[in-house]
């Protein structure tokens, strides 16, 4: 279960860096809240790396579902 844990939770969380890095460089942080900069660093950070947690989810799922033989595929 660790090792599945880890397997996702790692590329999401490089995933959510390179995210926040890209969307903070064209977006200042003192002009999207009232917030301390840092506060919105860390809220956006979270919050990149929660989509990216569901995303490689999302991957990690797809790729164990059994084919059934039926699909396109």
């Amino acid at each position: 279960m660790a090792r599945l844990a880890m397997s996702v939770l790692w590329p999401a969380f490089l995933a959510a860096a390179l995210a926040e890095a890209c969307f903070f460089s064209w977006f200042e942080p003192e002009e999207l809240s009232a917030l301390a900069p840092m506060a919105v660093y860390s809220i956006g950070f979270f919050f990149f790396w929660t989509f990216c947690t569901l995303a490689s989810l999302l991957t990690g799922y797809l790729i164990t579902v059994p084919d059934d033989g039926k699909g396109p595929l």
